[in-house]
């Protein structure tokens, strides 16, 4: 598999553990942010299904999906379904970051889409939790 494949099946593990990451975050909001939560899974279910249907037309490896995915702490409020939902995007613009340096054309031009999608929806779930910096000078790259 070469390298681009890689780190796109990659994002797709990536893609797949948010989707299931905003169930929790979803049931602890209500109102704007509850659709803002409703808004990004459907934006991560989209970017799945485009990521299966490339991978497995140009013969890639499709990575399946799992029942489910360990959260990094419990979701019991408001103020921890925001800051699940600011990782989320964060970890998922990293998977993407890392398909920037081996992909080309179209392929680097999603890639970079997907980056730039995340941190921006990171910045705004940032905002919703009151946490500062609002942004990250480098999104997708770790601490």
């Amino acid at each position: 598999m070469s390298e681009s494949a890689e780190a796109l099946a990659a994002a797709l593990t990536a893609e797949y553990a948010a989707i299931w990451a905003y169930g929790p975050v979803g049931v602890r909001l209500s109102g704007t942010e509850r659709k803002a939560a409703a808004e990004a899974e459907a934006a991560h279910r989209a970017r799945r299904d485009a990521l299966v249907v490339q991978l497995s037309t140009g013969g890639g490896s499709v990575p399946p999906d799992r029942a489910g995915y360990a959260l990094p702490f419990p979701v019991t409020d408001r103020a921890s379904a925001l800051r699940l939902a600011v990782q989320v995007e964060e970890r998922t613009a990293a998977f993407w970051r890392a398909a920037l340096p081996v992909s080309t054309g179209a392929e680097r031009d999603r890639a970079l889409a997907a980056l730039v999608e995340y941190a921006v929806r990171a910045t705004r779930w940032r905002r919703s939790a009151g946490l500062t910096p609002l942004t990250v000078p480098f999104p997708g790259r770790p601490g």
